[in-house]
């Protein structure tokens, strides 16, 4: 609430430098904050008596925007990268795509590597489970698996997040 939606008989006052003023009256701290070419502003309102404060509004209401602004440029927004695999992967095939694994987990990202499955290669899980658990043991030194590889239908995968 600002200026003459302040209906309380007293409030307790802060002038435009942060001095405490005291409790006066609404009506003469909205004459004090008109003298200044300033508003008053309700800014405790659940207190008692409620806390006024003479200040620019619209400046009040800009600067916090542009905090807002600020904060949300600052936000990381953490992606998830997938490595597919395939149980009879060479050893050279899945270096590189572990690489390419170390290179998200050092840009910030969380990264799921899976194992697909095909026709009868199901039959063939423990192979996926060594795949999986030689890859985590790879990019140890850049992440740490969340939890144990997981079968979810025909592909069986496990989660990296970076250190």
């Amino acid at each position: 609430m600002i200026n003459e939606q302040i209906r309380d008989k007293e409030v307790r006052l802060i002038g435009a430098d942060g001095e405490q003023i005291g409790i006066i009256s609404a009506r003469e701290a909205q004459r004090m904050a008109n003298e200044k070419n300033l508003d008053l502003v309700k800014i405790a309102p659940q207190a008692k008596p409620p806390v006024c404060k003479i200040m620019d509004y619209g400046k009040y209401k800009f600067d916090a925007a542009k905090k807002e602004k600020e904060a949300r440029k600052k936000q990381k927004t953490i992606t998830v990268k997938e490595v597919r695999l395939s149980p009879n992967i060479q050893q050279n095939d899945l270096n590189t795509k572990l690489r390419n694994a170390q290179k998200f987990l050092q840009d910030g990202d969380k990264v799921k590597i899976s194992v697909v499955f095909r026709g009868r290669e199901m039959m063939h899980k423990d192979r996926g489970f060594e795949i999986l658990d030689q890859a985590t043991a790879q990019l140890k030194e850049f992440g740490e698996a969340d939890g144990k590889p997981k079968l979810e239908g025909k592909s069986m995968g496990v989660l990296v997040s970076p250190k």
